[in-house]
């Protein structure tokens, strides 16, 4: 969890694998990933995979598993939500909170991130704040700008003390699904604006240093090891190259 940056190495599988598809990918990929104390393995099934894909972990502590959304609120009225006790009660650990896809498809707002992640924490989930800017503001020069305002708003109701709880992704939203990647210079640059911030929120450049922040967009088994190379970038979200056993285990494995 936060406070280390060893690599930490994320799969989202958004609406895909299914209970049964999951138990299968989770058969297959334990067998060819051998537990490791130098990186974190962590996976995003859809909610209802969760429950299998913690079943099939079994004494497996080398992996974490994580949930793609929360409501804000612990209970109540909400058909079709998932709360932060709820994800906790089923085996999550983490929450992604402000994903691209959530932010433009189902037009979450940055407000509503700032309360996700209050309430993720509250509940002892961590989340994992998802930050990244529109190709149209990127060719306008305003990728810091649209980055930085997120990243502060996501975080404005997480008191000082607990914000090295957290984890960042940066996911350039023309990079997400399109085959387009950052370059790994890209990402580096971006990634060393989302770490200034985060010392200005924080109020310590060595608390800040161990928020791991993270690499999302188009990640495959082919650019992982240079994008985890460049400097700033302490870990990977992986979307669609995470849907297959083989893939996923040798990108964490890089």
């Amino acid at each position: 969890m936060p406070g280390f940056r060893r690599p930490f190495l994320a799969a989202n599988w958004k609406m895909n694998h299914g209970p049964s598809e999951a138990r299968a990918f989770m058969s297959a990929f334990l067998a060819s990933h051998s537990p490791r104390n130098d990186r974190t393995i962590a996976i995003f099934p859809p909610a209802l995979s969760l429950g299998v894909a913690r079943d099939a972990l079994g004494a497996r502590k080398d992996i974490l598993l994580g949930v793609q959304n929360i409501h804000w609120e612990p209970k109540g009225a909400y058909t079709g939500e998932n709360s932060a006790p709820i994800a906790r009660d089923a085996g999550a650990t983490l929450v992604l909170v402000g994903h691209s896809e959530r932010r433009h498809v189902f037009g979450e707002t940055d407000d509503a991130t700032s309360k996700k992640c209050s309430a993720a924490l509250q509940h002892s989930l961590t989340p994992m704040l998802c930050v990244g800017e529109k190709i149209d503001q990127r060719e306008r020069g305003e990728t810091n700008s649209v980055v930085v305002r997120q990243l502060r708003t996501g975080l404005s109701m997480v008191e000082k003390t607990a914000l090295g709880a957290v984890l960042i992704a940066y996911e350039p939203v023309w990079a997400i699904g399109t085959g387009k990647t950052a370059t790994p210079q890209d990402a580096s640059a971006v990634h060393d604006v989302i770490r200034k911030e985060l010392e200005a929120l924080i109020g310590s450049s060595e608390a800040a240093a161990e928020i791991p922040i993270l690499y999302g967009g188009s990640v495959t088994r082919d650019n992982a090891k240079a994008l985890l190379s460049a400097p700033g970038v302490d870990g990977l979200l992986v979307g669609g190259a995470s849907l297959d056993a083989g893939s996923w285990s040798a990108i964490a494995s890089t």
